[in-house]
């Protein structure tokens, strides 16, 4: 706090070196410039030209336009949620919401888990309480960011990007509604870029998932039923599991944690559809019995969770799937 005030006492006295009164006052003025270096010969001056002409005419020397702010005419639905919901988790009392979403509801559960991680951070000892939102409908753009230990999210709909974005704990439930939930693995339930930078808890998502996912993950467990292209880049930890096709460049930069794809047509692996300078894959014929029940374990964890269809279908066809999942480990585990 010394420090920002030193800077920002700096800056007014070289405003008012200018006879300036704020930031404000010297946007556009290019008058009070000097190019000092030409380098390779260029020169700056004609870029500085008409905004010297509008002011010696009185004219606008900057943009005057409005912000174009995104809109925001609604009280986001999460707002109600925060006092009742934290006091609850203070008093060891178990909250529970249900609520319809749509896409304009962006960043669901992240205002609540600022609230509690701020208590938990004065009260480490807090034991807390459980936190379960159910929500049906079209979720926007970081549903469930930065849920902490104890809150549940579940959504019957959809969602759009950043699903979980910096998840830290808490635990976050997927299912499709309609045929899609009957075909899960063949739609699309959350958009690209889902747990972007997660260190810790749970996604299950009954369907597939976009572009990037679980990109600088490091530390959540995910289970979904399909990803697009450059699933699993960078990831540093955690564990993910893929019950379905995945696009291209699978395990980019991929330097920790593990991934489990169900490689149900060989193209996976016979196509080349992850990174081979940094993943070594495992078949099944490769693996130990401690592997190969871990995997049948986290699929029927997938179908507590979620009520998953692919999942009911891989667990009913075992002998005749389990062989199709292929292990990925980073070479810098192997």
């Amino acid at each position: 706090m010394r420090l920002f005030d030193e800077l920002s006492a700096e800056v007014r006295q070289l405003l008012a070196k200018l006879g300036l009164p704020s930031l404000a006052a010297a946007t556009g003025r290019t008058d009070l410039l000097e190019q000092v270096r030409w380098d390779a010969g260029l020169d700056l001056k004609p870029l500085l030209a008409a905004t010297a002409i509008a002011q010696e005419t009185g004219g606008a020397i900057r943009w005057e336009g409005g912000r174009n702010d995104r809109p925001e005419d609604h009280t986001p639905i999460d707002d109600a949620w925060i006092e009742p919901g934290l006091e609850a988790y203070k008093a060891g009392w178990p909250y529970s919401i249900d609520a319809h979403i749509t896409n304009q509801d962006r960043t669901v559960g992240a205002r609540l888990a600022g609230q509690v991680a701020l208590f938990k951070t004065g009260n480490p000892t807090a034991a807390g309480s459980d936190l379960t939102f159910r929500m049906r409908g079209t979720a926007g753009q970081s549903f469930g960011a930065f849920a902490v230990s104890g809150m549940v999210l579940q959504l019957e709909g959809l969602a759009n990007d950043f699903v979980g974005k910096g998840l830290c704990g808490g635990e976050l439930i997927l299912r499709a509604v309609g045929r899609a939930a009957q075909e899960s693995a063949q739609h699309t339930l959350l958009g690209n870029v889902a747990l972007y930078g997660a260190t810790s808890g749970w996604l299950f998502a009954a369907g597939r998932a976009g572009e990037r996912f679980g990109v600088r993950n490091s530390g959540a467990l995910a289970i979904v039923e399909g990803v697009g292209d450059h699933g699993c880049e960078y990831m540093t930890g955690g564990l993910a599991v893929v019950l379905g096709t995945t696009g291209i460049n699978f395990g980019a930069g991929m330097t920790g944690g593990l991934a489990w794809v169900y490689d149900e047509t060989g193209t996976f692996l016979g196509h080349g559809r992850y990174h081979k300078g940094f993943l070594e894959p495992a078949t099944w014929d490769e693996l130990d019995y401690m592997a190969r029940q871990s995997i049948r374990e986290l699929v029927e964890l997938h179908l507590a969770k979620t009520a998953s269809k692919r999942a009911e279908w891989l667990l009913a066809n075992w002998d005749r799937e389990s062989w199709k999942f292929v292990r990925m480990t980073p070479k810098t585990q192997a």
